[in-house]
Formats: structure tokens, sequence, C-alpha cells
């Protein structure tokens, strides 16, 4: 009998690259063929979107900069029809460009010039996390939210929130380690598996995720920012104190 293939084999996934530079996307498209990934490479962003409706990517590779509809646009629209994991590739290195990228649904960024090698491991970072293993961590259910694992949904008071894969990956790592401080630091290398990284990945993702839980993402109740130190969700559990009486500054 054949081995059952792991979720997370490459040889099981496939990527749209989506470069408008038929140079830099050869390269590319090269790299993640050697390391096991079918790729669909597509140059244009209204290309990207039909190719992503008929072939279903695993994870999208996303030029910032390209004709006709930028990455941005892309960004936006491939979230309004799909839960795809997407890294953003931007030649634009200012924190506000990375921003705008973040925000607007990307689960990562690189910013050219880039090491291929590197792309390939960022893509093998987020697959690794976006999708299931055999044995996954088992369910939890805390302070009103039921997160499964297994199946990468999570409920809050019965309503489905609609996460992306970075978005999921953070909120699972906190409600599994309520009323406990990390600092943005901390998050990037146990989310996003990252030993450096600009730390304003973490303040989007945290208020982007404050944006589908937080009745009030001005005034969060749920995902604190503990004033000078990081981030902390609030659950009251045996033998804690409501953040209330914690003395701590909320501080978006």
């Amino acid at each position: 009998m054949q081995p059952v293939p792991h979720a997370a084999d490459p040889g099981n996934r496939r990527i749209l690259l989506v470069e408008d530079e038929q140079t830099i996307a050869g390269v590319v498209r090269d790299y993640l063929a050697t390391a096991g990934f079918q790729v669909d490479i597509a140059g244009d962003g209204f290309t990207a979107l039909s190719v992503a409706a008929t072939r279903k990517p695993d994870l999208v590779i996303l030029d910032r900069m390209l004709p006709g509809l930028d990455g941005v646009e892309v960004c936006r629209r491939l979230r309004l029809t799909m839960d795809v994991p997407i890294i953003m590739v931007t030649a634009l290195g200012t924190e506000d460009d990375r921003i705008l990228g973040l925000e607007t649904g990307a689960d990562d960024y690189v910013t050219k010039p880039f090491s291929p090698r590197e792309l390939v491991l960022r893509v093998k970072s987020v697959l690794r996390r976006s999708i299931p293993e055999f044995a996954p961590e088992p369910p939890v259910e805390i302070a009103g939210f039921a997160l499964d694992p297994a199946s990468r949904t999570v409920l809050q008071d019965g309503r489905p929130l609609a996460l992306t894969a970075r978005e999921f990956d953070l909120l699972a790592f906190l409600l599994r380690r309520p009323n406990q401080v990390f600092s943005r630091e901390d998050l990037i290398k146990a989310v996003w598996g990252w030993d450096f990284g600009d730390l304003s990945t973490v303040t989007v993702h945290v208020r982007r995720l404050r944006e589908k839980i937080e009745v009030n993402p001005a005034t969060p109740v749920l995902l604190k920012t503990v004033w000078g130190v990081g981030y902390r969700f609030d659950a009251v559990l045996p033998g804690t104190r409501p953040a209330s009486e914690a003395g701590e500054h909320a501080v978006t």
C-alpha cells in the first residue's frame, strides 16, 4: 500500500504566482518547482482572479504592482471569495505600504529584492500553519470561543468568524494561553515562526483580529494591549482577576 501523502507535502500543494516581470516569475517558479510545488503563473490582476477561481490554489504569491488591477485590489477581491493564504511581494519598502498590504488581508509579505530561497521558506511556513496536520491540537472552548484546529474554524458565541490563516493562528495561540502577556517579539516567533521581522506585522494582525472579535475595536475588552509590554487575551478563569482589576491600560 502506498503511504498517504502528508497534508503539508509540497507535491500536494498548488501555488498561484502573480508576477508581471517574466524573468522574476521564471526564477521563482523554478525554485518552487524544485521544492516540489505545482505552480500556476498569472501576469496581471484580472488573470490572477480568473486562475484563482478555476485552479483553487493552496497559496497565492501576489506582486503589489501589477498592470490593470494592482495587488492590493486583487487581495481584497480574493478575500471576498476564498480563504487562501496570501504572501504579498512589494518593491515599495515603506512601512505604510507594507501595512496596507497586511490590512488588506495578506498573511505575509516579502520586499524586493528578495532571495527566492527565502520566499520558498516563507511559503512552507505559511502552508505549514494553514493546513491541518494528521494529529492537530485539541479544540479550544473558552470565553465564548469554540476553536477547532482540524477544520480551522472558530465560532464566537455560536457565530462563525471569517479569519485569514495568520489571524486564525494568532487567535489560536492566544486562546490556548489566556491571561498571559506576550510581546510582539514573542508572537512573531511563536505564530509566524520568524526569529526576526517587522513587528508592525503583529500590530496589524492584532488590529484586524480586534475588528472581528471585539464589540468596539477601539476599546478592546478581549484582546488587550498591556502598555509597554505586549498583548493579552483576557479570559476570567478560576484564580485569575478580571482585567478591570489588573490596573493595566488598554491601548490600541
